[in-house]
């Protein structure tokens, strides 16, 4: 399987912990990439660093590196091999899926480092 490229998103993101039955704020909606996840136990809301929400806990920092796609469901593999890549580098993600394609988040200071692992993996880096 070839070597896929990943674009650097130019928003800084922040991960949010509330409550599971905690409003969404409208505004989350408006933003141009937003994640939502929700457990029995907390909901997840991961939104550009412009949108502020009061949450219990937080972690700012974060750049997404998008997999283009789109990406067949059926393909097996890439978050392993991306996320090694990754590990080996010693960078900490946080890995986002949806239908089409998958974003890997990295703390930004350690976004030169994981740019320069992946290309030196055969990996594209778009910035």
């Amino acid at each position: 399987m070839p070597k896929q490229t990943l674009a650097i998103l130019p928003e800084i993101f922040v991960i949010h912990s509330l409550p599971d039955d905690a409003t969404i704020p409208a505004e989350v909606f408006k933003a141009p990439v937003y994640f939502i996840g929700k457990t029995n136990e907390e909901l997840s809301l991961v939104v550009p660093e412009t949108i502020k929400i009061d949450s219990d806990d937080k972690d700012s920092g974060w750049i997404a590196l998008e997999v283009l796609g789109p990406l067949n469901l059926s393909m097996v593999g890439i978050m392993s091999q991306i996320g090694g890549v990754l590990a080996a580098a010693k960078v900490s993600i946080f890995v986002l899926s949806t239908f089409e394609t998958d974003f890997f988040l990295v703390k930004q200071n350690d976004l030169e480092t994981a740019s320069t692992a992946l290309i030196e993996s055969g990996y594209k880096v778009q910035k």
